[in-house]
């Protein structure tokens, strides 16, 4: 079992300095103004949100991300994220989660039992995943159809139906006419758009996601029910701190929705983007120097790729150290991650700087993925000491 489970309790209040490493630590007050500023954002523009879970996978950064239920729905990519938000559901904050990987059988009896309690929407994006509804229906006996949302891909070529392919008219007719799905909307996530370096970029990435789905929605017979209203799903979280841009050219019978994810936390992919700055990131991990090699000038912690992830962007390296951006994670292994000074022109020794035993705190190049190689999230306040810890679900 891993350690800080069976002890995390007795670090509170403590500094992060005492924490075993690596530790995965979580500043709760930039965590809540990150949260609160996409929340602003959202009431400002009077639209839907729909935020997903997938990144600190937990069910105290859930509920705050819901408001306390002023938001009641959410995005999930596994079956555990589901199960670890329910006891929202009896809170009565959460009435709804789409499940948001495209549907396989397999899944759909432990989706099945949760619809019990919970609205469940699944995500299509093939011919296929009607068969696979409608043969469920037959063997399952299930007579209500399944709400679904047709996902189509914008440019990230991740998954969803291109717009430009003949396939999205076909899907959108064979949903419609399908008595095991019932359209709810189309779905579309930018995440090329973790590319951009300005935001006039973030911009054009989130026009072709609104006009992705806008164009989808035109297959749909809209006379036939003057007053359907059909929802659009678009965001990622850099497309998210600019959805103000095209708020007003959204056509009138469509209701557009807002999803993001990482925004509670972000990250040095976010960083890199130029659309939040290194303040904002609300994860850092905090790893240990185990040896220093003046002859290469290196240094060496234990936090590696599974701790960190091989994850990239702009900002050089793996993960940098907090205070000391010129020294970052430049090499990793396993459980070995080789601090250096990378391109960095600053010529600092090795042995001035780190010492065996030190504590060093390193931001993360994707936050999603790190976060889930830890069993529990250390939550401090701003002197570094820790106030909370929260359990994450962990799984599929």
């Amino acid at each position: 079992m891993d350690f800080s489970l069976q002890s995390h309790a007795s670090f509170l209040g403590r500094s992060i300095n005492d924490l075993p490493t690596p530790a995965l630590v979580i500043s709760k007050p930039t965590l809540e103004r990150n949260i609160k500023q996409l929340l602003q954002d959202v009431q400002d523009l009077e639209i839907s949100f729909r935020p997903h879970v997938k990144t600190l996978k937990s069910i105290e950064v859930t509920r705050k991300m819901l408001a306390n239920g002023l938001h009641r729905k959410i995005v999930a990519s596994t079956v555990c994220e589901i199960r670890g938000a329910m006891p929202l559901v009896k809170e009565g904050i959460l009435d709804e989660c789409l499940y948001g990987i495209p549907i396989y059988p397999s899944v759909l009896p432990q989706l099945t039992e949760l619809a019990k309690s919970i609205k469940i929407s699944l995500m299509l994006d093939n011919e296929q995943h009607v068969d696979v509804l409608e043969q469920y229906a037959r063997s399952s006996g299930t007579a209500a159809p399944w709400p679904v949302f047709i996902k189509v891909d914008v440019g990230s070529r991740r998954a969803g139906v291109e717009t430009t392919s003949s396939a999205l008219e076909r899907l959108v007719a064979r949903v419609e006419a399908s008595g095991a799905a019932s359209l709810e909307g189309f779905y579309c996530h930018g995440g090329h758009s973790y590319g951009c370096r300005t935001r006039d970029e973030a911009v054009e990435v989130l026009r072709a996601e609104m006009d992705g789905v806008v164009s989808a929605s035109r297959y749909l017979d809209l006379e036939r029910d003057g007053t359907r209203r059909v929802v659009v799903s678009i965001g990622s979280t850099p497309t998210a701190h600019v959805v103000k841009a095209l708020r007003k050219e959204l056509p009138g019978y469509l209701e557009l929705e807002l999803h993001a994810g990482n925004y509670p936390a972000h990250d040095l992919q976010q960083v890199s983007t130029g659309l939040v700055g290194e303040p904002e990131q609300a994860v850092r991990v905090l790893a240990e120097v185990c040896s220093v090699y003046p002859e290469r000038n290196e240094a060496l912690v234990n936090a590696g790729t599974v701790a960190l992830s091989k994850e990239t962007s702009a900002v050089p390296g793996f993960g940098y150290v907090a205070g000391r951006p010129n020294w970052s994670v430049v090499r990793m292994s396993q459980e070995h991650g080789i601090l250096g000074l990378g391109g960095s022109k600053k010529q600092e020794k090795v042995e001035d700087v780190f010492r065996v035993g030190d504590k060093v705190t390193l931001y993360c190049q994707h936050s999603c993925i790190t976060a889930a190689a830890f069993h529990v999230y250390y939550v401090v306040d701003e002197e570094d000491i820790v106030r909370e810890t929260w359990v994450p679900w962990k799984g599929w």
